[in-house]
């Protein structure tokens, strides 16, 4: 069965990753823009963009994985609001290129004002980017958005401050392109309650495991769910998305329960963007 994950930071793992996940079935990879273990200049934000864009792409083709990315600056960084200035202004250069399906991964961290004023430019980036395409007769083509939740002890409160950051821009907002990540048990509920669609994200050391994952898909049901492994420098597995899998089939899941949160998901939100190549299967295909 073939694979699409939502949410890996390619920029930090090896090229040897990239065929081991092509061995294991994945067709398409997302990678959102988020903190290289330091905090860059904006001249530094301009040269990720362009590895984003322009390498991975690349790397990924090698083995016939499609490479999509994202743009923003990441919560981490957003603090200092003369350095998010200058890099949002950089930001509308890379939205048109030909594998960014939008804006993110962008949010909050520590639940600071400045974090979520730099959040709501990013919002508001992605919807004028939305009325411009709307403007020029474009049907479906607009920027996706996707948002980070703050990790452990403040997830909860910023989750729910993102929830009602989203709802102050009113109908500008559409629920069905904007993907809530991260969420765990005592978040997952609020975000697809909002109309969102929401990710799950399995890391070892601040997120959520295999077993946990399977448990939220049992008890929310598979629609506008995703899995990511969002495997970068920090301890992780690219693989993580395949183990969850795994732990599905063990406990019984269906072949159609496994498409829908693993590939048709994905492939449905991303398809609302036109870049995105992979379309949703029907489960006779697969068995064929």
């Amino acid at each position: 069965m073939f694979i699409i994950d939502p949410h890996c930071h390619m920029v930090s793992r090896t090229t040897a990753d990239y065929e081991t996940m092509a061995l294991a079935g994945v067709v398409a990879i997302s990678e959102p823009a988020f903190w290289a273990g330091f905090d860059r200049s904006p001249a530094g934000f301009v040269d990720y963009y362009r590895q984003l864009t322009e390498f991975e792409p690349k790397r990924a083709a090698q083995f016939g994985i499609d490479h999509y990315c994202w743009i923003c600056l990441n919560p981490k960084e957003a603090e200092d609001l003369g350095k998010a200035k200058e890099v949002l202004a950089e930001i509308p250069k890379f939205l048109d290129k030909p594998t960014v399906l939008g804006v993110g991964e962008i949010g909050l961290n520590k639940n600071t004002p400045n974090e979520a004023k730099v959040f709501q430019q990013h919002v508001q980036m992605a919807i004028d980017t939305w009325e411009k395409s709307k403007a020029a007769g474009a049907t479906g083509g607009h920027h996706l958005i996707l948002i980070h939740t703050p990790h452990l002890e403040d997830k909860l409160k910023g989750t729910k401050w993102t929830l009602e950051m989203l709802k102050d821009f009113g109908s500008k907002i559409d629920h069905s392109r904007v993907l809530i990540d991260h969420v765990e048990e005592h978040t997952i509920k609020i975000v697809k309650d909002a109309g969102y669609w929401a990710g799950m994200t399995l890391y070892p050391v601040s997120k959520c495991t295999p077993q946990r994952a399977v448990d939220m898909i049992e008890m929310h049901g598979a629609e506008r769910l995703m899995v990511n492994a969002a495997a970068d420098w920090g301890v992780s597995d690219p693989l993580n998305t395949h183990r969850t899998m795994l732990e599905a089939k063990k406990r019984g899941h269906a072949l159609e329960t496994l498409m829908t949160v693993f590939y048709n998901n994905p492939a449905r939100f991303f398809g609302q963007c036109p870049k995105f190549k992979p379309r949703p299967m029907r489960v006779e295909e697969v068995r064929e």
